[in-house]
């Protein structure tokens, strides 16, 4: 079911579109929980390692996707807001096709440099194997990541957030299945992991697929859909290529925080951070969830052209997410560290309390956190994709320092306090860029009414 976001309650159109997404997002997270409980459980600790020391390559990956398909998908949005449903159409189409291509070319380059990229991280020998066979699988899968992220952000840009709902947890429930067929049944080792991965990511875009056929009528393209216009595309890479750039800067600032923390030389930090980062992702998807919905919104009343509206939604979303930051916080630094028995069979309670430090750092900065997944989105919506780009270059001075620092000093507690400086410094250059930007828009959409 499409929903208009240009009318009624904006609170009640937010949290009424977020709540799908969130609850789409744990079980997305789903997939990386099931590799990493049942790779502990049934590998060992240092195949735990192994999966968690490519964490940030597969943010990265992630982060490009995602970061692409919406910035492709703002237009559509827009396009639907303002009932121009032929030029929606042709951006769907558009978006299509600009995946297509740069889905071929990020598969070929990071499955090709796969041991080059572990080896510049200083990937530690004992788990370099297991980590190579996890990534290059998932770096080979890229197509199935990004079929389903584009087709779902094409429904939520119409206002459907709960039909990728439904397949995200029939996914999520054949990922545990296939993760048990290929490591408990048939030993495949890390490698079997991220077969079922890429297999359950499939089948969500196939889900997606068949859906939108059956029940979407207004997203039945047609041969001439797939006319280029130039314009079109020229507006979908201006903000989608930056909205994919900036998630690349994020996931560049991690890897670094991951080499820091490699430097250390010991795995049950490894071990430790990645438990506590699994955690952590599991707790702030409200955060991703309300971020997309707010793009969502934006862009929609960004084509409707209601700018009091679009502050309204600001506020209503910074109400909601603060009050689930505080909540996630002391959920984090409270009960956090017990999620640890989840992942691994822990032999060493130190591992415990690593985690536990990791956990107390984030859940200190979940308001920042929140601020940085909320603006940051729903100024993309509103169609400014290089602006917000200057807050993922604030993101990695913040982690950047932090590593290079906790590399010198080999500081646990640094590396993990690297994130929460980047959420600190991105926050208050986005809440900055809000305040111009809204002044900006209104000046401009005054004086386009003028003339």
């Amino acid at each position: 079911m499409q929903r208009d976001m240009t009318s009624g309650s904006p609170g009640r159109a937010i949290a009424l579109f977020t709540l799908p997404i969130f609850i789409g997002n744990v079980f997305q997270q789903l997939y990386n929980l099931a590799d990493t409980i049942i790779v502990g459980k049934f590998l060992g600790e240092n195949a735990l390692a192994a999966v968690g020391s490519v964490g940030t390559l597969m943010f990265l990956q992630f982060g490009l996707v995602a970061g692409m398909t919406i910035g492709f998908t703002v237009q559509t949005a827009q396009y639907f807001g303002a009932g121009d449903m032929n030029k929606m159409r042709g951006s769907v189409a558009s978006a299509a096709v600009l995946s297509g291509g740069i889905t071929l070319v990020l598969t070929l380059l990071t499955t090709l440099f796969a041991k080059q990229i572990l080896t510049f991280m200083k990937t530690p020998g004992d788990i370099f194997d297991g980590a190579y066979a996890y990534i290059v699988v998932i770096f080979g899968g890229t197509v199935c990541q990004v079929a389903y992220n584009l087709l779902a952000s094409v429904l939520r840009a119409l206002g459907n957030s709960k039909a990728a709902l439904y397949f995200l947890i029939l996914s999520a429930v054949l990922n545990i299945a296939l993760d048990l067929l290929f490591i408990v049944v048939i030993p495949m080792g890390t490698a079997g992991a991220a077969v079922a991965t890429v297999l359950s990511q499939g089948v969500s875009a196939a889900a997606c697929l068949v859906y939108i056929r059956r029940k979407v009528l207004i997203l039945h393209l047609r041969r001439r859909d797939f006319r280029m216009d130039r314009w079109m595309i020229r507006a979908q890479l201006r903000v989608g290529c930056p909205m994919a750039l900036q998630y690349s800067i994020t996931a560049i600032g991690t890897t670094m925080v991951q080499v820091a923390l490699n430097q250390l030389g010991d795995t049950m930090y490894i071990s430790a951070f990645t438990a506590g980062c699994k955690s952590e992702n599991l707790l702030t998807q409200a955060y991703v969830a309300l971020g997309t919905a707010m793009a969502t919104y934006t862009a929609q009343n960004t084509g409707a052209r209601k700018l009091s509206r679009i502050r309204r939604g600001f506020r209503a979303g910074t109400l909601m997410g603060s009050a689930y930051a505080v909540l996630a916080g002391l959920v984090m630094a409270y009960f956090g560290k017990y999620m640890t028995y989840l992942f691994i069979n822990v032999e060493n309670p130190a591992i415990v309390e690593y985690v536990d430090v990791y956990l107390t750092c984030s859940a200190a900065f979940s308001l920042p956190l929140m601020v940085v997944n909320l603006f940051r989105n729903g100024i993309q919506g509103m169609g400014y994709g290089l602006l917000p780009m200057t807050a993922g270059i604030a993101e990695l001075v913040g982690r950047g320092v932090l590593a290079f620092m906790a590399e010198r000093k080999g500081s646990y507690t640094m590396v993990c306090l690297a994130s929460p400086m980047a959420w600190v410094l991105a926050s208050a250059l986005l809440l900055f860029l809000y305040f111009w930007i809204m002044e900006r828009q209104k000046r401009k959409w005054k004086a386009q009414a003028v003339a």
